[in-house]
């Protein structure tokens, strides 16, 4: 392994249990050598970090004593991380032995290419597609394409997306650096929606690449849909919004924005277990708009809305139908980025 390798793969853990060790296993096989792999413990209870077997010299343990969240987490191992790109992996999400050489591959296709997402599927479930990318509709509501979809409808295409889904992603560490990380103040949920945004601002594109694939249980450690992830993802969807949004954007579809949360609001009232954290969600989100506004004036931003509409969607039904929304990529594509 040279010095300097080609990419840090980071795994945040907390509470892993089994699927820690099947996670770093899947990247001790890759096919790909040239990385160093920080595993983050963000205090971990469940032994988890115990059960790893003993690792070669390209990885590092790191462990908080608590839980800082998924972005203080990643942000915490790329501050040490040497590698030119970032490759996140969730601690219940195994990547396929070629993983990393599929990634890599990508950044070639297109200029300004700076993240590039992952193929994923259902661990548990082979036959089901837990995403194949990131989109967005303009009036702030993320989705992950195709998520819950059987295999048999959809063929993944290598595409543009608006951004890469978290869970199996890999970023421009330079870009990633100079654009401040993930914002930890979301802690997790969306946090992944936030950067890809800034990433896009900043002049970089998305490229999805279909045959760099994971298996991922999928909320196997915070529980799908549970009051944490209902609540995390309700706040940081406003905040996301509000930060991001160009300002022409703001003015067009800022009032969609608020419609589309009073929906939810409404909607989790038919949901067992949703009215109360989206409520506190939408609450907090409001709460924290005056220091997020703030923080508006120091998002790089060289790309307008007119440009980001491009990989935006404006049809709700791809949001309630979990549409793959990814777009041809454009090759000569290339704003202004350096």
């Amino acid at each position: 392994m040279s010095t300097s390798p080609k990419i840090s793969v980071i795994i945040v853990n907390y509470n892993g249990g089994e699927w820690l060790a099947r996670s770093v296993q899947s990247v001790t096989d890759q096919s790909f050598a040239d990385f160093e792999c920080f595993i983050v413990d963000n205090g971990s209870e469940d032994g988890s970090i115990a059960a790893l077997p003993k690792l070669d010299e390209r990885f590092t343990i790191m462990e908080l004593g608590e839980n800082t969240g998924f972005a203080r987490g990643n942000n915490i191992a790329a501050a040490k991380a040497k590698g030119e790109w970032l490759a996140l992996l969730n601690p219940d999400a195994f990547a396929r032995p070629d993983w990393l050489e599929k990634l890599l591959e990508a950044t070639t296709l297109a200029p300004d290419v700076t993240m590039v997402g992952s193929t994923q599927y259902m661990a548990l479930e082979p036959d089901i597609y837990d995403g194949v990318g990131d989109f967005y509709h303009a009036a702030g509501l993320a989705w992950r394409g195709k998520h819950g979809h059987s295999t048999t409808d959809h063929a993944p295409e290598t595409r543009e997306v608006f951004g890469p889904c978290a869970a199996a992603s890999m970023y421009d560490h330079e870009t990633f650096k100079r654009l401040g990380g993930f914002d930890e103040r979301f802690f997790c949920y969306h946090e992944d929606v936030d950067i890809a945004f800034r990433f896009r601002l900043a002049g970089g594109i998305c490229i999805q690449k279909a045959d760099a694939i994971v298996d991922h249980v999928s909320s196997g450690i915070s529980g799908k849909a549970s009051p944490f992830a209902v609540y995390h993802g309700t706040r940081n969807r406003i905040w996301t919004f509000v930060k991001c949004m160009p300002p022409l954007g703001l003015l067009i579809f800022g009032l969609p924005h608020i419609a589309l949360n009073i929906a939810f609001l409404f909607w989790s009232l038919f949901r067992k277990g949703r009215a109360k954290p989206t409520w506190r969600g939408v609450c907090d989100g409001v709460k924290g708009i005056p220091a997020i506004w703030k923080t508006r004036k120091s998002v790089e931003r060289k790309v307008g809305i007119f440009s980001l509409l491009r990989v935006m969607s404006l049809n709700p039904l791809k949001f309630i139908k979990r549409a793959d929304a990814s777009v041809p990529t454009k090759q000569g594509h290339k704003p202004s980025m350096r």
